[in-house]
């Protein structure tokens, strides 16, 4: 087991919503802005879920109805953020064991006027033991596209009387 502690991934984006919106669409639209390129599934994507409350979970759903979890929902602390454990390994299988998950913590922080700086960080990677560096080097180059893609989804639906 990797005994050093890696540097955890941080990523940002400011959207044109207030904290409570930032947040409804990050958690209750997950499916509508997480990119399908983004998938371990063996089956063609249909859409990732996350489950608003302490012990959700946060998975992919496969067009055939198949699913693939990724980790559970941690902390459930509307607006103000979301912590989920990662379970993904190096290999991008699945392990159950908590004391090997990471932990992927989302913070929503109100801005001047309705704007929202939402910080993503991927903490506690070297539990994944020798493959930590690995799997921080990949979710360190996958965050920021997916955070973007959040960040211009969130812009696109920013006002609430728009359908998402």
């Amino acid at each position: 087991m990797q005994s050093e502690t890696l540097a955890p991934v941080l990523k940002s984006v400011v959207v044109n919503a207030p904290r409570e919106r930032a947040f409804k669409i990050f958690t209750e639209f997950f499916g509508g802005w997480w990119p399908s390129t983004h998938h371990i599934g063996k089956q063609p994507y249909e859409t990732a879920i996350l489950e608003g409350k302490v012990g959700g979970r946060w998975y992919e759903r496969m067009t055939d109805g198949s699913e693939c979890e990724w980790g559970r929902v941690l902390e459930w602390d509307p607006p103000a953020k979301v912590v989920m454990s990662w379970h993904l390994q190096p290999d991008w299988g699945y392990d159950p064991d908590p004391a090997k998950a990471s932990e992927v913590e989302v913070r929503f922080i109100p801005q001047s006027g309705a704007a929202t700086l939402v910080e993503l960080e991927h903490r506690n990677l070297e539990r994944h033991g020798d493959g930590g560096a690995k799997l921080r080097d990949s979710v360190d180059g996958g965050w920021g596209p997916i955070v973007e893609q959040y960040g211009k989804f969130a812009n696109e639906h920013a006002t609430p009387t728009e359908e998402l």
